[in-house]
């Protein structure tokens, strides 16, 4: 007896098994689960209330409402060919259920399945409350259709501008169809529009299941844009779906070795290793010398970086070729100006932010042009005058140790005791400019005002004369016959 019992239960068990556990389930509970689904839809919850509405189908398989809520929350999610098999169950149980039949016509249309679409409205058309809109549906799906055609036509005639529009049409009533955005976007590859393709790209790697081909497409088109921070995302995806997938391979080891040679440049600017960086960029040059976008940026960090570590020789190649590429770039002509100023070569100076100021709209740049070109002014008027770095025969970049030794082998050479009561008036003239230039140059503060335009000892002589020591002071002491020691 106790055998029999056994198998009666082991039957029990398996015929339950065998229908999703339908009988496992009371209707308590499967309306428990169908509450807790409208709850946690109504909250936005929408994974959980997914999980609820699955296990009150699991519970009873014959109730249309839970597929069709289901299918909802599918729809919420944007997975519509995720809904659609939801819906079609619902309205296999019940094939007058209204509702369901809207969202599967309306599904089918965003998706590109026009004849499977045009069959829903067709009959939702013979209804009193949908007639109308069904039959505008129709309609749009008729157009759609016509669009399609005419895009494909212009493609063949390889006319891809004029393609875009009509097949424009066709995405605006079935966004989700992944061969529509795909065509779309070979003809704003073809039309050198590479921003666009990508924005028409991404969303086919949602829409199409493990597609590594989209994401080694996206990965392209940034790289081409110059945008290898997002090449290397997107072919990681690649690589995360297939990691054996060959090409993705190929690219990923490309990209990433670019990536990593420009973030150091970048480090290393933000660091102020000029040098350094100009390193890195010539290496980033010799990885990827081809994509104009890329060759266009790297060029632009090496006219910056030598411009900025006083390399005159490649601050006029960098700089040079990024202008031959864009005559009117704001950057290039201020790292080109900062250049011409080191070499006192102002006029030049001028010309090149005078440029830059006109066209700095047009640019996002960092240089402060309006500033930078009232300094090159400024200085321009100031080497008509005295100039500080030339009495003294440094360069404008010359340390405080390199100005230091100027000086004192210049105001031995200049020393007024060394020369005859004639020539003392104009050694004395010599060796005031040659303290006054040490002065100004060995400050921090002074040498700043003048590396702007300013002479800092210029209010001093409007009000104590020419004698920049002011308050009647006199390295060499009163009267013509002084005999004065000079300690260096």
């Amino acid at each position: 007896m106790e055998v029999i019992d056994r198998i009666r239960i082991y039957l029990v068990v398996f015929l339950c098994l065998d229908i999703n556990v339908s009988c496992l389930m009371s209707p308590e509970e499967v309306n428990n689960h169908l509450e807790q689904g409208k709850r946690l839809l109504a909250s936005g919850q929408l994974v959980d209330a997914l999980n609820h509405y699955g296990k009150a189908i699991e519970g009873d398989p014959s109730n249309y409402l839970s597929y069709f809520k289901r299918a909802a929350v599918y729809l919420a999610m944007g997975k519509a060919k995720s809904a659609l098999p939801d819906l079609d169950k619902a309205l296999q149980i019940r094939e007058n259920f209204h509702s369901a039949r809207v969202q599967r016509a309306n599904a089918n249309l965003k998706l590109g399945n026009l004849e499977e679409a045009e069959e829903d409205y067709k009959r939702l058309r013979d209804s009193p409350n949908d007639s109308e809109q069904a039959a505008e549906q129709l309609d749009v799906i008729q157009k759609v259709l016509q669009s399609v055609e005419e895009g494909r036509q212009l493609m063949d005639l390889k006319d891809y501008g004029a393609a875009i529009g009509p097949l424009t049409y066709a995405i605006e009533n079935c966004p989700w169809d992944s061969s529509l955005r795909l065509m779309r976007a070979e003809c704003y590859e073809r039309t050198g529009d590479l921003q666009s393709a990508v924005l028409d790209v991404r969303p086919t790697t949602k829409l199409i299941n493990d597609n590594t081909a989209g994401y080694l497409k996206l990965s392209l088109l940034n790289y081409h844009l110059g945008n290898a921070e997002d090449s290397l995302k997107d072919i990681r995806e690649c690589l995360k779906l297939d990691q054996d997938h060959k090409e993705c391979h190929t690219h990923y080891k490309l990209v990433k070795k670019l990536h990593k040679l420009l973030n150091s440049g970048e480090n290393l600017m933000r660091e102020d290793s000029y040098e350094d960086a100009c390193e890195k960029y010539i290496s980033a040059l010799q990885v990827e010398s081809s994509v104009r976008s890329f060759v266009r940026h790297i060029k632009s960090k090496l006219c910056h970086c030598s411009s900025k570590s006083s390399n005159v020789e490649d601050t006029f190649k960098w700089c040079g070729e990024v202008l031959e590429g864009d005559e009117n770039d704001v950057d290039a002509l201020c790292d080109r100006a900062e250049m011409y100023i080191q070499q006192d070569l102002f006029e030049e100076a001028i010309r090149d932010y005078q440029k830059a100021n006109e066209k700095k709209n047009d640019y996002a740049s960092s240089c402060n042009v309006e500033e930078k070109l009232q300094r090159a002014q400024k200085l321009l008027k100031q080497s008509q005058k005295r100039d500080y770095y030339k009495i003294l025969g440094v360069p404008r970049t010359a340390t405080k140790k390199q100005i230091v030794k100027a000086y004192r082998k210049l105001a031995r050479q200049w020393h007024p005791d060394k020369f005859s009561e004639a020539e003392k008036e104009m050694a004395e003239k010599k060796f005031i400019d040659i303290a006054a230039a040490k002065e100004v140059l060995t400050d921090p503060e002074k040498r700043q005002m003048f590396d702007n335009g300013e002479d800092p000892l210029d209010h001093e002589e409007q009000h104590h004369g020419r004698n920049p020591f002011g308050h009647g002071f006199n390295p060499f002491g009163q009267g013509q016959g002084f005999s004065f020691k000079f300690h260096f």
